[in-house]
């Protein structure tokens, strides 16, 4: 009898359920597995919304709800399917935004916020750095990503500001934000040390927006890019490709790149071709290049096209290297751009770790320098470094520290300490010595007589191969994150970007390269 009343009891719920369900367009539910049956979907209304939160079980699982309806958005509390609802989207960044406002109370008004930030969050297009947090998917706003994961790393920078603007305005905060951008920044940074770096100089290129060059414009990396660099408001992006393979890409990967601010350039359509080829004959035709040589390069390779528009004064900046080598790409530069009067074309990376950020120089460019080129390096990087608002201590390194032991190379390094010396240059440096004396106060105390007042910030290296291994290393065995090679010291500014880029990198060098515009 009991079990009758309870079975009956259960048959009157569901059968109340399902009358309340009729043309309904969302479920909410926090009960037991199977509480919503298939049949009590079919009666709901076009498109319905379930919040299948029952735990470890739903109430009706993804599967069960396809069956019966194609058109059905489906969430859970399970990270095994799409649009798993986590209170850790939320919840610690709501506190985050709470305390940096000192705020009394964490009322509706900053819950609505946070629900708002993260439904803005997954309209956005998701770069590649994000798509990691996708197990190697990248999601598109639709049915199946409606909110995104909760590893997703743009939390920390999305939701706390909504969360400290909406305390600041219904005021309950006691401690005002006064500069908004600058607090999203500085949670950037928490998350990505190259983030503080590089902000700064998002912040001046956003002041002056350029136009940017960017070379490989079919590929799908490159349009991504392209259309971040403009809605980040850092100025207009010229993709270079033909036009329906660009648009056939975009549409593939849902981006929309018809926009202001975005537009596109096929060399063989362009009424500027026979210029540019005449423009590259002129450079070339004492290197055994004819006209029609020049013509073909002009309209088949879309760094010479992307370079000239630079060097023309077409566009502001060039970043290319996606799809072929650095040495490769650097020719391209090489023969269209020359360098800036009275300075050295060299490579310049941005090592951070630990909190500290180091250039090393010259990472791309020349292979054995001699002692003239090691102190032009020197004065190029330090030059780079002011630029990104670092005081250079310089350090000329060898495997030798002040003369021990002795070799052909730290003879080179001790050389060109002397030519900075004759040139009276206006920043710390001094050499040989070991990268660990470099960076150690402690080991650099041995040695009194060093002119460093601290820790060097910019590291010159005696040659090329062995900048570039150990940066490489650095990043990867190291933890360190690793920025470059930067390309400075030509006329016009142009950044080559390592095979196989991210977007997220493409973006970034994008931003240096209008940052070096002069």
């Amino acid at each position: 009898m009991n079990q009758w009343k309870s079975a009956h009891a259960v048959d009157t719920k569901a059968r109340s359920l399902y009358d309340a369900l009729k043309g309904a367009d969302v479920f909410f539910g926090v009960s037991v597995k199977g509480a919503l049956t298939p049949d009590m979907l079919r009666v709901m209304a076009p498109n319905p919304i379930i919040f299948a939160m029952a735990n470890p079980d739903p109430e009706i699982t993804p599967e069960e709800a396809a069956e019966v309806r194609d058109d059905a958005i489906v969430a859970t509390g399970r990270s095994d399917y799409p649009n798993q609802v986590n209170n850790v989207l939320g919840f610690p960044y709501i506190f985050r935004g709470a305390l940096d406002v000192q705020a009394i109370t964490i009322n509706d008004d900053m819950k609505v916020a946070c629900a708002n930030a993260l439904a803005e969050l997954a309209r956005e297009e998701v770069p590649d750095e994000v798509a990691a947090a996708y197990r190697g998917n990248r999601p598109k706003f639709g049915p199946e990503y409606i909110i995104p994961v909760p590893f997703d790393p743009r939390l920390i920078h999305a939701i706390p500001p909504a969360v400290a603007q909406a305390a600041m305005d219904s005021g309950v905060a006691r401690r005002p934000i006064v500069d908004m951008e600058a607090y999203k920044h500085q949670l950037s940074a928490r998350r990505d040390p190259v983030a503080g770096t590089l902000q700064r100089i998002f912040s001046k290129v956003r002041q002056q927006p350029k136009r940017v060059v960017f070379a490989e414009g079919e590929e799908e990396p490159t349009i991504r890019a392209a259309t971040s660099f403009v809605s980040q408001g850092l100025g207009e992006a010229i993709l270079i490709g033909r036009e329906d393979e660009i648009q056939s890409m975009a549409e593939r990967a849902g981006i929309d790149i018809n926009r202001p601010g975005i537009s596109i350039q096929n060399a063989r359509l362009s009424d500027r071709n026979a210029d540019y080829a005449q423009y590259l004959y002129g450079r070339m035709q004492r290197r055994g290049y004819l006209l029609r040589d020049c013509q073909r390069m002009v309209n088949n390779d879309r760094n010479y096209w992307g370079a000239i528009m630079v060097a023309r004064g077409d566009a502001d900046a060039m970043v290319t290297g996606l799809t072929r080598n650095y040495s490769v790409a650097l020719d391209t530069v090489r023969a269209t751009i020359d360098p800036k009067p009275g300075h050295r074309v060299i490579g310049v990376s941005l090592a951070l770790a630990r909190g500290r950020t180091v250039l090393v120089a010259d990472t791309a460019v020349i292979d054995m320098p001699n002692s003239e080129e090691l102190a032009d390096i020197a004065e190029e990087a330090a030059h780079v470094a002011r630029k990104l608002g670092y005081e250079p201590r310089v350090a000329m390194l060898a495997y030798s520290t002040f003369g021990h032991p002795r070799g052909e190379r730290s003879e080179k390094v001790i050389e060109a300490v002397k030519i900075l010396d004759r040139r009276r240059v206006d920043f710390e440096y001094d050499g040989e010595m070991a990268a660990d004396v470099a960076l150690d106060m402690d080991r650099m105390a041995a040695y009194p007589f060093c002119r460093l007042s601290g820790p060097a910030n910019v590291l010159v290296m005696p040659a090329f191969h062995s900048a570039s291994i150990s940066t490489k290393m650095l990043q990867e065995l190291g933890g360190a994150t690793v920025i470059g090679p930067l390309l400075v010291g030509f006329d016009k500014s142009i950044q080559i970007v390592p095979l196989g880029a991210k977007d997220s990198d493409i973006v970034n060098m994008a931003a240096i390269a209008a940052f070096n515009v002069t």
